[in-house]
């Protein structure tokens, strides 16, 4: 079953039926739900392709998923778990859930790639040009192809992403191969007995005897060692990890998978931020139930109308440590996360560490001075469009190349930057891909972040939210950093897969992203006299500052707006600051749509355009 072009996880799992992601079988009606070159779905914007999908299987053989570009965009289980109720295995005695399948991309994101392991299911990255929707194909896992069936005819050769692959299958998924292969070696430690070799393990990297990049330090510090090689296996230390409301009541049933009781994580939090606004009555069942789950084994759970998951999240993170979450944009600007599907975030969580194949990191420079009238954003905006000078990305989906997919991204050159700023670029790498992102940052900037957040900490405590003793022991750690503040720092001699120089006195007019790829960078020149309808100005992309040059210009503009202007703070905190400040009130009288501070506009639960 092939989807021409880039297929992401809103098309798989479209976020206006993220109600209804717990229930597999259902949700799964509404994949690929909307026409697109090649599927032709049930009822147009309401159920997908079922009897395209049926009618292949009644071919008799095993259904694989097909596309050019595979599961980009948010890091949604609900998404693989659509693909495998209509091309996976029944589980013997779990209703309702399967795992299994076959899912075959040019090119395939790697947050959905590991929900994919995660799921038991035989993901393989490989030129798929000769691949059609009904084609009869034979793969060779061992072998590293793919030839139609019943001929020598090769159509596709592949390696298999790690040693260990096959045996995700075979155990049904990679948590169930962790606990399992754990339990196994525990149990033959006790009796005396040497490493059971019904096992692939994962093989170790050669040490190339070079320095280790800021990444590869932090990853070793979470695992007790000085730095660890791309392509090796590891389990680091969860130090913190975020969970959402639109994947929270998965993770709420992954977890009861797991019979967790409470979290080993040093913090979990919850935030209510996809369906604050708006919230349909199974959202408002959830605001009512998740937060006593999440509490109850020792985790902080936030409360609807709060804002924002990552500008919460950021202000409780520790220096130089390691996290996960629910959310393809849960990227430190201090530390390093690793975003997950919530299978994955339930397992750290749970356990308080997380299975890592380290990726490879791609260098980004930033040199020279910054020119009058270019802002941060255009900063961000600069990675893809100096990557697509440079033959990192290719904006056409077709044999698309990206070389930022799955690796680092280590920036350097912008040490001043506040921590809020820097979360501005981390941020950002979400959309190319990106496994995670390290930023170089002085120590003041993160001393005077620590001190605030500390102030933020205890002002949730004296407002009764929860739990207590994990805010407790959160600000303990940020007081003993602050006593003596040190940060790792990359080795002169690290290897990066690429590095991308970026000169910013040559960068002279602001840098946009054309709806609707943020790939595709260009030139305010280039877009000059484009019509605008939509305007929308909220997200974890903005702070405070946003806001108020946005008021500051809209306060001598007279009249009503002749576009429809969104407005959404990121956190009520903001929401409060600006109305004392007066600017709601010039977003009001221009006519604004002023919305609760969260996700749901970004998500596109609440509108689409």
């Amino acid at each position: 079953f092939k989807v021409p072009g880039e297929t992401n996880t809103d098309d798989l799992s479209p976020a206006q039926d993220a109600w209804s992601r717990p229930d597999i079988p259902l949700h799964a009606q509404a994949m690929l739900k909307n026409a697109r070159p090649g599927i032709e779905p049930d009822e147009d914007g309401v159920i997908g392709p079922i009897t395209a999908i049926n009618a292949l299987k009644e071919k008799g053989f095993p259904l694989a998923y097909v596309g050019d570009v595979v599961g980009t965009g948010s890091s949604r289980k609900s998404a693989t778990n659509s693909v495998l109720w209509h091309m996976g295995d029944d589980i013997p005695f779990v209703p309702n859930k399967r795992a299994g399948g076959v899912c075959i991309g040019g090119k395939i994101a790697p947050i959905f790639f590991n929900t994919m392991e995660d799921a038991g299911a035989l993901p393989i990255e490989c030129d798929v040009t000769k691949l059609n929707t009904g084609d009869v194909i034979d793969i060779y896992p061992y072998e590293g192809k793919i030839c139609r069936h019943g001929s020598d005819e090769v159509v596709s050769t592949f390696k298999l992403k790690t040693e260990v692959l096959l045996d995700e299958v075979r155990a049904g998924g990679r948590i169930p191969l962790i606990i399992g292969r754990g339990l196994t070696d525990k149990a033959r430690a006790e009796l005396g007995l040497g490493h059971s070799e019904v096992f692939k393990r994962p093989a170790d990297v050669a040490d190339t005897g070079k320095g280790y990049t800021l990444a590869q330090k932090m990853v070793g510090k979470a695992c007790g060692v000085a730095g660890v090689r791309p392509g090796q296996y590891c389990e680091p230390k969860m130090t913190t990890v975020g969970s959402q409301d639109t994947t929270g009541p998965m993770t709420r049933d992954e977890l009861k998978d797991l019979a967790c009781l409470g979290f080993s994580a040093d913090l979990t939090m919850q935030s209510f931020c996809h369906t604050a606004a708006y919230p349909k009555p199974v959202d408002v069942t959830t605001h009512h139930t998740l937060p006593d789950f999440i509490m109850n084994r020792g985790g902080v759970s936030l409360r609807p109308g709060d804002g924002v998951i990552h500008s919460w999240l950021n202000r409780m993170l520790l220096p130089d440590t390691v996290g996960t979450g629910g959310d393809s944009h849960t990227r430190f600007p201090i530390g390093i996360s690793f975003p997950a599907g919530s299978g994955l975030v339930a397992f750290a969580a749970a356990t308080g560490v997380m299975p890592l194949d380290m990726p490879e990191s791609v260098l980004v420079r930033f040199k020279g001075e910054m020119q009058p009238g270019i802002t941060l954003r255009d900063l961000v905006h600069a990675i893809p469009y100096y990557g697509i000078k440079h033959g990192l990305l290719t904006v056409a989906k077709e044999g698309k190349i990206n070389e930022f997919s799955g690796r680092v991204l280590e920036i350097e050159g912008l040490p001043q930057l506040k921590v809020e700023q820097a979360f501005e670029l981390a941020d950002a790498t979400a959309e190319r891909s990106a496994a995670g992102c390290t930023i170089k940052l002085d120590k003041e900037p993160i001393i005077e972040y620590l001190n605030s957040n500390i102030v933020m900490l205890k002002w949730m405590i004296a407002e009764g939210y929860g739990d207590q003793r994990t805010l407790e022991r959160r600000i303990k750690g940020m007081e003993a950093w602050l006593a003596n503040p040190e940060l790792l720092e990359a080795d002169a001699d690290a290897e990066y897969a690429h590095v991308l120089e970026i000169d910013m006195s040559e960068i002279k007019e602001p840098i946009l992203c054309a709806p609707n790829d943020p790939d595709d960078a260009r030139l305010l020149s280039e877009v000059t006299g484009e019509q605008i309808e939509e305007v929308f100005i909220g997200s974890c992309m903005t702070n405070i500052g946003h806001f108020r040059a946005a008021g500051k210009l809209l306060d001598r503009f007279k009249g009503q707006l002749p576009t429809r202007l969104w407005v959404a703070p990121p956190t009520k905190m903001d929401k409060d600051q600006l109305t004392a400040e007066g600017y709601y009130g010039i977003f009001g009288r221009v006519g604004a749509r002023i919305e609760i501070p969260g996700c749901s506009l970004c998500m596109g639960n609440q509108a689409r355009v």
